[in-house]
């Protein structure tokens, strides 16, 4: 599997990113005012929200990173509020993860020093558990010992879906970027060295409870997405959010990939009513469920949230 597939899927992947979901990279686009087309509220298929004021209009919509093929979502509200929109806005912007830059610097930053090796550094059980992980998927023990514990989770956590038919092109991101059409501008929230850098200075404790969030749940990883994937198509923001609870124990680990990313987002979306326009916004299905959501920033700043569908 290329470093550009692993990179697809992972950034933002569910599981990887609390186990959903960095700079809050402000865009400036000097757009025109633009009246947003009419969406009729519903509450079946994936959650849509709006941000409004009386020259600017925001959606926000929440993404599953990687869906198996057969996932049929883009229909009804959420075309009508993308074709409404004059740009769109992703958590990093479409193409970085083929860039070989960004690449290059993906590895740099997740090789461990020449003297270290991951399964030394592991408390005994944890290796044990991520040794049989590995195990379990056909992957050598030795695989990633070059590599520092959240490369390593990363990894484990994207496999079982790849084995299973589950692809960044059909994810949302990608749907969307393509059915946006090249009129429409462009704009991302962070950047792809942002978010590796999150990872990368995470604290080791909390780097390894990361990789044993996956390791210790690998035969799991798939039901898990699969259920996710159900609250998702239903738009049950509030299953969606108990479901990722379940999963992310470690508050070091919450509050740097996702609340601490949600303040900076509401903090865009605030600046961004300043200037008129229609802008859809497409970031991971956790950042707007549960606790300390996007929404729920917001609203602690007076802007209020209406959800469309």
């Amino acid at each position: 599997m290329s470093l550009r597939t692993k990179l697809s899927l992972f950034l933002a992947a569910p599981i990887s990113l609390a186990l959903q979901g960095c700079t809050a990279a402000h865009a400036e686009p000097a757009l025109q005012p633009a009246a947003a087309a009419p969406v009729a509220e519903a509450r079946s298929g994936p959650a849509l929200w709006q941000v409004a004021d009386e020259d600017t209009t925001i959606y926000l919509f929440g993404t599953v990173h990687a869906l198996p093929t057969a996932v049929e979502w883009y229909t009804g509200s959420i075309a009508t509020a993308l074709a409404s929109s004059d740009t769109l806005v992703t958590e990093i912007p479409p193409d970085a993860t083929n860039d070989p830059a960004s690449q290059q610097m993906v590895v740099s930053k997740a090789v461990l020093p020449a003297e270290k090796s991951l399964r030394d550094i592991l408390p005994q059980d944890d290796r044990v558990a991520y040794e049989g992980a590995l195990t379990t998927i056909g992957v050598p023990v030795n695989a990633f010992d070059r590599f520092e514990p959240w490369f390593a989770g990363m990894t484990l956590s994207i496999l079982p879906l790849m084995k299973n038919g589950w692809t960044a092109d059909s994810g949302v991101e990608h749907v969307i970027d393509v059915k946006a059409g090249e009129e429409k501008q462009r704009a991302s929230l962070e950047t792809i060295d942002y978010q590796i850098g999150l990872f990368d200075e995470l604290p080791l404790k909390s780097q390894i409870a990361f990789l044993m969030a996956s390791a210790t749940n690998i035969d799991g990883i798939v039901p898990m997405m699969d259920r996710m994937v159900a609250y998702w198509m239903a738009g049950d923001a509030d299953g969606l959010a108990t479901l990722m609870n379940e999963s992310l124990s470690d508050p070091t680990l919450a509050q740097t990939l996702l609340y601490d990313r949600n303040a900076n987002w509401a903090d865009w979306i605030e600046k961004r009513l300043d200037a008129p326009g229609t802008v859809f916004i497409a970031v991971g299905a956790g950042h707007l469920a549960g606790d300390k959501s996007v929404q729920d920033f917001l609203e602690a700043r007076s802007i209020p949230v209406t959800r469309l569908q």
